[in-house]
């Protein structure tokens, strides 16, 4: 009886079933999924056509889920109907804690999911571990760049342990590194981010298309460098004469 229905069933539609299911596993399983979106964004596909649901903290978190699932091989469109949960006031104490934890998830040579922030006032206090004093100081860098920080109290134990050195070492895959170049380049004005094709192989992206100046050029290359677990960026983007 199995083998008659599965003989009834096109072949067209068993491949295009597989291809959701691997769709919805990759995205699922990415870095931006799993750590930046804290698994608060469902994916659904069908016939490539891939739905968004669930409910972030922000515009940025909602660019970022469908900029992400774009790039994976069988997605033929997304229709993104996430949810923007109430946010924070501006400059608030959980709006300051956002905004750090938000930069940890996205820069190289620091962790968020090794690093506590507490925020009373404007004040910050850092925890957790890093694995060098490098890495303890650039994380206090960071967090004292956010508007309406007024002080950080570095209370980050640096730790050479194996554990720790796992945390900071957590490997992120291309599709959340090309999610993450995507989404900044149309956060960055100056960049021609529709006209930007960006791929990633192992850590190492390559970036095409067609830039205004050699500045431009220039500056998507810096972007794409600041993006955690980006080893290595070939720009081959042309210069409009």
């Amino acid at each position: 009886m199995a083998w008659l229905l599965a003989a009834a069933i096109p072949l067209g539609l068993l491949a295009s079933t597989d291809t959701d299911r691997r769709i919805e596993d990759a995205a699922k399983a990415s870095y931006n999924y799993r750590t930046v979106l804290e698994g608060k964004v469902d994916v659904s596909a069908d016939n490539g056509v891939v739905t968004l649901t669930g409910k972030v903290a922000d515009k940025d978190q909602k660019a970022l889920a469908e900029d992400t699932v774009a790039g994976l091989p069988g997605v033929v469109s997304v229709a993104n109907r996430i949810e923007i949960a109430p946010p924070a006031p501006e400059h608030s104490d959980a709006w300051i804690a956002f905004q750090i934890r938000a930069l940890l998830l996205a820069k190289p040579h620091v962790s968020a999911p090794a690093t506590t922030v507490r925020v009373v006032n404007g004040a910050v206090t850092l925890g957790g571990t890093a694995e060098s004093d490098a890495q303890k100081e650039l994380t206090e860098l960071y967090a004292r760049g956010v508007d309406g920080v007024t002080s950080v109290t570095n209370e980050i134990v640096v730790s050479a342990s194996p554990q720790a050195r796992e945390t900071m070492g957590e490997d992120i895959d291309d599709v959340s590194i090309t999610g993450q170049i995507k989404f900044a380049l149309l956060s960055h004005g100056a960049t021609s981010a529709l006209r930007t094709r960006v791929t990633t192989e192992s850590g190492v992206v390559t970036i095409a298309g067609e830039a205004d100046s050699e500045t431009e050029k220039s500056l998507v290359t810096e972007i794409a460098r600041g993006i955690k677990g980006v080893k290595q960026v070939d720009n081959r983007m042309s210069v409009k004469p």
